[in-house]
C-alpha cells in the first residue's frame, strides 16, 4: 500500500543544534562544534521547543542536562539524524563518482549485436557500476519507468531527446532460408513481394510495420501478407531461419545467419538505410556520474572500432 510522507515545513530546524547540546551538555561546546554563536545555538534550541511542546534542557548557570522529555527526544533524534546524513552522504557520493545502478530500457534486437560485448567491457572498467537491462519492443517514459537512459534506433526517438550515436547507419536486409526460396523462388523486384510469404513486425501501438525499400533513391512502403506476425526482430529472424517466409530485419542482426548459410539475403540494392542505433536520454537532466561514464564507454568503443 502506498503511504503518503509529508514533513511539517521546518521541522528538522533546530534538531542538530539539539543534539551537539545533548552530547556537549554545553552550549558554548556545541557552538564551536557547528561555527556559529551561542546565542545561535540557544535561539535554535528554544524554537524547537516551542514546535516540540515540551522543555528538552534543565539550564542552570553552571550545568546543561536532559529533561525527561529531552532524553526521549535524544534516544529517537540520534539515530534518525545520523541516517539523515548517511543518506547524504550516501546521495553525494553518487553524484561524484560513477556507482550505483545503471538502468537501461533497449530493443531486443539491440541486445545480441551491440551490448553484449559493450556491457562486458563497461562492467569491468566500472565494478561499482550495476547495469540493469530492461528488454522491451515498446518505447517507454524512461521517467515513469525509472531508467537512466534507452536505446533505440534513431527514427523510434523523440527530437526532445539527446541522442548519442552508438552504430553508423545501417541497412535494413530481406532474408529468406535456402529451403523457403528453393520452394518459392527469390524475388527479383520489390513487387515480387507481393507472391511471397513476409513475415510482419507488430509495433508497440499495435500497427503493423509496413517494409520500406529504397528505388533508386525513392522511398517506397509495401503492405506486406504473410502467415506469421511478431512484436520483436529476432523472433521473425528466428521464423525466417526456419523456413517460415521472408523477414526484414536490421543488416547486423542478421550477419552470422546470412555468413553462415542458414539465411540469404535478397533484394539487397533496395536495402534502405536507417539512422543507426543511438542511445538517449532528457535533456533537461542532469547526467549522473555513472551514466556519463557510460557514455564516455560508448564512445570510446566507436573510436576504437573506426
Amino acid at each position: 500500500m502506498k503511504q503518503n510522507f509529508t514533513v511539517r515545513q521546518g521541522a528538522l530546524d533546530g534538531v542538530e543544534a539539539f543534539l551537539s547540546v545533548a552530547q556537549h551538555r554545553s552550549f558554548r561546546r556545541a557552538a564551536a562544534e557547528l561555527g556559529v554563536t551561542p546565542s545561535a545555538i540557544s535561539q535554535a534550541v528554544r524554537a524547537l521547543e516551542a514546535r516540540v511542546g515540551a522543555v528538552l534542557f534543565l539550564r542552570t548557570t553552571r550545568s546543561v542536562s536532559l529533561t525527561e522529555a529531552g532524553e526521549r527526544f535524544f534516544a529517537r533524534a540520534r539515530p534518525a539524524f545520523e541516517e539523515l546524513v548517511a543518506a547524504s552522504g550516501a546521495a553525494r557520493d553518487l553524484g561524484q563518482r560513477p556507482a550505483g545502478l545503471l538502468r537501461l530500457t533497449v530493443p531486443r534486437s539491440v541486445v545480441p549485436i551491440l551490448l553484449e560485448p559493450l556491457v562486458a567491457s563497461f562492467c569491468q572498467a566500472f565494478p561499482e557500476i550495476e547495469v540493469e537491462l530492461a528488454a522491451s519492443e515498446e518505447l517507454v517514459d524512461l521517467a515513469a519507468g525509472g531508467f537512466d537512459a534507452g536505446i533505440r534506433m534513431g527514427q523510434f526517438i523523440s527530437p526532445d531527446m539527446i541522442a548519442v550515436r552508438l552504430t553508423k547507419p545501417l541497412p535494413f536486409l530481406i532474408v529468406g532460408s535456402p529451403a523457403y526460396l528453393e520452394r518459392r523462388g527469390r524475388p527479383r523486384r520489390p513487387d515480387d513481394l507481393r507472391e511471397h510469404a513476409c513475415l510482419r513486425l507488430r509495433r508497440s501501438n499495435g500497427a503493423l510495420a509496413p517494409w520500406s525499400l529504397n528505388d533508386g533513391g525513392r522511398s517506397i512502403e509495401l503492405a506486406v501478407a504473410g502467415p506469421f506476425i511478431a512484436n520483436d526482430f529476432p523472433t521473425m529472424l528466428g521464423a525466417a531461419v526456419e523456413g517460415v517466409g521472408l523477414a526484414q530485419v536490421p543488416g547486423p542482426l542478421a550477419t552470422d545467419a546470412v555468413r553462415t548459410g542458414k539465411l540469404v539475403a535478397v533484394l539487397e540494392k533496395f536495402a534502405p538505410m536507417t539512422p543507426g542505433v543511438f542511445l538517449y536520454y532528457p535533456s533537461h537532466r542532469q547526467i549522473m556520474p555513472k551514466l556519463r561514464a557510460f557514455i564516455d564507454h560508448v564512445k570510446g568503443r566507436s573510436r576504437a572500432a573506426r
